[in-house]
Parts: C-alpha cells; structure tokens; sequence
C-alpha cells in the first residue's frame, strides 16, 4: 500500500512537470509564423515532439528527484540497501514501448512527408539559381529577378541548380529547407498561404560571405502577381529591345546590382572575393601564370562569359560562376558600365 502511495504521488508530479515543461518551452515562441500549407504538417509534428520530449524529461526527473528526497539515508541509518537481481517484465516492457514509439513516429513521418510532397499538376514552375554569394530567379515569361515573387494559395515547384558549391534554400516562414548541388537540378514544391515579406537564406555553409546569401521573398495575392508578371515581362522586352541597340552604362550598373556581381566586385577600389571594377577598364592586369593582358574589351567580356579562362594573380581559380545566362546585349552593357569606373 505503501508502494502504491509512492506510485501514485509520482505519477501527479510527472504529469505536472510535463504539463509545465511543454507550456514553458510553447510560451518561447520556436517557431516563426507559418506561411505556407506545408508547415501546418511539420508544425504538428514539431508539437508533438516536444509534448514528448516534455513528457520523457518528467518521466526521467520526477523520479529521480523524488527518490533522493524521499528514500535518502537518514541520519543514523547504517543498513545495507535491499538487493535486486532484476526485474524481467520490467525489462521487457521499457524495451516494447520505445519500439513502439519508434515505429509510430516514422508512421507519422512518413504520413507527414506524402502531405508536405503532394504534388499540384497545375503548379507554376520558377528556375532558382544559387552562386557564391546570391540568387537569381527566372520566370518562364522569360524575365528574371532578384526578389522571388509567389501568388498565394498556389503551388510553386522551384528548379533549383547551383553554378557553384553547396547552397540550401531556406525561407524560415516556409519551414522546408533544399540543398542546391552543383550539376544536378533538384526540386522545392511550397504552396504560399500567408501573404507578406520574407527573406530566403542559405543554409549550407558556402563561403566567405555565406550569412550575406539572402533575397526577399514577397507572397502576393494572385491578381497582384499577374500584374506583377505583366510589368516585368513588358519591361524585360523593353530592355531586350534597348540592348540590341548601343550599350547603356545605366542598364549595366542595374545587372551590376541584380545580376551577382555585387557580392565579389567592388566599384571603391576595395579588394574583394574578386578584383575590383573601380580603373579596372585598360589597365593591365597580372594573371595567375606570370603573364599579364590588357583589360580591353574583348578581355572584360571572355571574364564575364568564361571566367575560367584567365585568373587573375590573387585569386584562386575557378572562384567565379559563369554567366552565360546574360544576353550579348546586356555583357555589352555591363562592358559599358565598367568603363566608367575610372
């Protein structure tokens, strides 16, 4: 009876602490605001993990605690404590249930998974393109941008590609994370419901300047991001149109900002990832193999299309992603753009 006593008082204290434990740890705040339909799944299961870890810290400290308080030596107690061989049902059943668990976690997982991984026929498809240090979006109206613009309520299946190392796309509102790898496309499916601002990271180490890997990301409702898309697609054709006429040092210092050069080239005369722009324009330049060219510009637009063919002394090789995505028009705008850096 006794025994029972102890069993039951222990018992009501480990409820207590779980219970306080799991509204300690809730009251934090661990999550930031859900704005996607698949971080209503992860959440959920996210809940139920540390209702369980609440849980099982309670069931491990109540009674440890209760036995140094309540079943210390007293004073004067010299006895042997009473001796236990072991206790075979006891074994066996704290062996069962954790497999149980076990197996209905990954139940839950996996179930959890197929909803975050459904797939909409009628999802609209982004191309995402991550490089040391920044990212690039591209439309398939056949614009890009630096800002990634979604229509809430919809699916989105992002292409992702790095032209790169390992990057991981990760917009913390979202909840889902994807690695970006070098010559392979993979895909992050996300269906948008909390319209407002947010900011994509990286989340895989990269380099130098890997905390600075970010872009906005702004959730729109559907008539806003048709107006959107209408706006840009009219002015990607303007400029396309503007480009296949004379250079523009104006458009090139606009790709300068948007396009990535801005991570690694400075216009102040700064030495950065990469060798600044600031008098770069006909000056001579030492290459890594002991010879040296002039920065004319045939030399300015091979760097920008293969940078791999010439590295500059200083630099490791290979550092600078290729752009071959840019159009001639806008290579001859960025050539215009560095000419005026004197």
């Amino acid at each position: 009876m006794q025994n029972m006593r102890h069993y039951v008082i222990m018992a009501v204290l480990v409820v207590v602490v779980a219970v306080l434990t799991y509204s300690g740890l809730n009251s934090l705040g661990l999550m930031p605001v859900a704005a996607s339909a698949q971080a209503l799944p992860i959440d959920w299961l996210f809940d139920l993990q540390v209702k369980a870890m609440a849980f099982f810290f309670a069931v491990v400290i109540v009674p440890l605690a209760y036995s140094l308080i309540v079943f210390r030596r007293r004073d004067g107690d010299t006895s042997e404590g009473e001796h236990i061989e072991g206790n075979t049902p006891l074994e066996l059943t704290w062996t069962a249930i954790p497999l149980v668990i076990v197996i209905a976690m990954g139940y839950i997982g996996a179930s959890n998974l197929a909803q975050i991984r459904a797939v909409d026929p009628q999802a609209a498809q982004i191309k995402v393109t991550g490089f040391q240090w920044g990212w690039r979006f591209e439309y398939p109206q056949g614009f890009t941008s630096n800002t990634l613009y979604l229509p809430a309520d919809q699916q989105v299946v992002l292409q992702m590609e790095s032209l790169d190392v390992l990057h991981s796309f990760w917009v913390p509102e979202f909840r889902l994370k994807q690695d970006l790898v070098p010559g392979r496309i993979t895909e992050y499916r996300i269906t948008p419901t909390r319209v407002g601002d947010y900011k994509v990271r990286c989340a895989e180490i990269c380099g130098t300047s890997h905390a600075y890997m970010e872009a906005p990301v702004k959730v729109v409702s559907r008539a806003d991001y048709d107006i959107w898309v209408a706006d840009q697609t009219a002015q990607a054709q303007a400029a396309a149109a503007a480009s296949a006429g004379q250079p523009d040092a104006g458009r090139g210092r606009t790709l300068y900002e948007e396009s990535g050069c801005k991570a690694c080239h400075s216009l102040d005369g700064s030495k950065g990832v990469g060798p600044t722009w600031k008098g770069l324009f006909e000056e001579s330049v030492a290459l890594a193999d002991g010879t040296s060219v002039t920065a004319d510009e045939a030399y300015l637009i091979e760097s920008i299309k293969m940078p791999g063919a010439k590295t500059v002394e200083g630099y490791p090789p290979n550092a600078m992603p290729s752009f071959t995505y840019l159009k001639d028009g806008q290579v001859a705008d960025l050539v215009a753009f560095i000419k005026t850096l004197k």
